[in-house]
């Protein structure tokens, strides 16, 4: 089993009340005092107290063509992925050259060479670091990413792998469009970044370090859900595709997975007692609770980090995972999320003696 020993969540340092934000972006995506006032109820609505943007909030009035954008993306994701990484790995106690694989996913801007790539002389990695970017996966490939470093390291048991998440969703701010979909995406996504550090097994126990082993992971790919979230991508850049089949996707599927899950490991439900849950809105989570016949505290940790920062994409559910880091022994965990497609991600945790 591969371990989980280090989690570093990092945030722009430019923070707003959602009230403000609200104001701000109102004159940017609409002009009509009407539906100013539906946007401004979505979110109200969002359960958001805070969020954080890369840019200063007046910024954002003179950023009007997708190029500056991702120019933007590209410079600050960069600097904000070198901070969780090197946060995450100072945690752990190692070093940039011990680093053999980097797994980095983004959905909020493009680039190549990729932001991971960028990091190699940053951060002084390896040459030879294996890295795979992934682009695509939306809100779910921050539990996705987790999985996949846990699959790469049941051959590679004497390495470290490391995934960095970085998620710039005010870049992908669309005016003048008046959707509900607009509305809702503007009031409920924030800024941040994440990275973890997991060791191989056999490293893991040369290491010592306390933390969550991986034991295993569920992925799921909904038929017929392509159109229920995801991004039009055009000359404006990305345009959110948000409806309300997520929450019933959930509903109709969550049980099954998450029993799944822990059958294939003889786990009981009972066992489970840390949620990790991506604080995907109001009714994500409430669609997460209804589905799994959880009470509101089962998910305290996701609605926080809602209420703090906003739905940080891939990066929201690390957030949450940093803030539940510490459980006890013997412990079990599911850390879950979904993204577009519709798909899920879903991982059992223990956490070590």
């Amino acid at each position: 089993m591969s371990r989980i020993v280090a989690v570093a969540p990092v945030l722009p340092k430019y923070s707003y009340a959602q009230s403000d934000i609200t104001a701000e972006l109102s004159d940017l995506i609409t002009q009509d005092a009407k539906k100013r006032a539906v946007l401004a109820r979505f979110h109200s609505s969002a359960g958001i107290g805070t969020r954080h943007t890369v840019l200063p909030l007046e910024q954002y009035r003179d950023l009007t063509s997708f190029g500056d954008a991702n120019d933007i993306w590209i410079r600050e994701g960069t600097d904000l992925a070198a901070r969780a990484v090197t946060a995450a790995l100072a945690t752990a106690g190692l070093t940039a050259e011990d680093v053999d694989y980097l797994f980095f996913t983004s959905v909020t801007g493009i680039a190549a060479p990729s932001i991971d790539a960028r990091l190699v002389p940053i951060l002084g990695l390896r040459r030879n670091v294996k890295r795979l970017p992934s682009f695509g996966l939306g809100c779910v490939a921050g539990a996705a990413g987790l999985a996949r470093l846990h699959d790469y390291l049941l051959g590679h048991p004497r390495e470290i792998a490391v995934l960095v998440s970085v998620e710039l969703c005010s870049l992908t701010l669309q005016r003048d469009d008046d959707s509900v979909a607009n509305y809702v995406a503007s009031g409920l996504f924030g800024d941040g970044a994440a990275a973890v550090v997991v060791a191989g097994a056999e490293r893991a126990a040369e290491l010592g370090l306390p933390g969550p082993d991986i034991l295993g992971s569920r992925t799921v790919l909904y038929p017929d859900s392509e159109s229920v979230i995801g991004w039009d991508i055009g000359g404006t850049g990305f345009r959110i595709v948000l409806t309300a089949a997520v929450s019933e996707t959930i509903d109709a599927n969550i049980e099954n997975d998450v029993s799944g899950l822990l059958a294939d490991h003889d786990v009981e439900r009972d066992q489970v007692t840390a949620w990790i849950a991506h604080p995907g809105g109001p009714r994500v989570l409430e669609a997460f609770e209804k589905g799994l016949s959880l009470e509101r505290s089962d998910l305290a940790a996701s609605w926080k980090s809602l209420d703090a920062v906003g739905n940080l994409s891939s990066s929201s559910v690390l957030h949450v995972l940093a803030d539940m880091f510490v459980q006890p022994a013997g412990s079990h965990g599911v850390l879950f999320a979904l993204g577009p497609g519709v798909t899920s991600e879903y991982v059992l945790l223990r956490w070590a003696a």
